[in-house]
């Protein structure tokens, strides 16, 4: 998918739980993690578990599996 102003918003607007809750449990062929807009969803999700790496596990942890 193209990564569009709008979309990029949308991305930088959620939280890492939020982020992480989508990656794990989106339907196989999503488009948001197609494309740009998959390649920037993932650089996000990347920067927030490093600026924050304990709050990626409690994260991780909240959601399951």
């Amino acid at each position: 998918m193209e990564l569009t102003p709008e979309n990029k918003k949308h991305i930088d607007s959620l939280s890492y739980t939020s982020l992480l809750r989508r990656w794990r449990f989106a339907p196989s062929g999503d488009t948001w993690f197609q494309g740009e807009t998959g390649e920037y969803w993932a650089a996000r999700m990347s920067k927030l578990k490093e600026e924050d790496p304990g709050a990626a596990v409690q994260a991780s942890k909240l959601i399951g599996w």
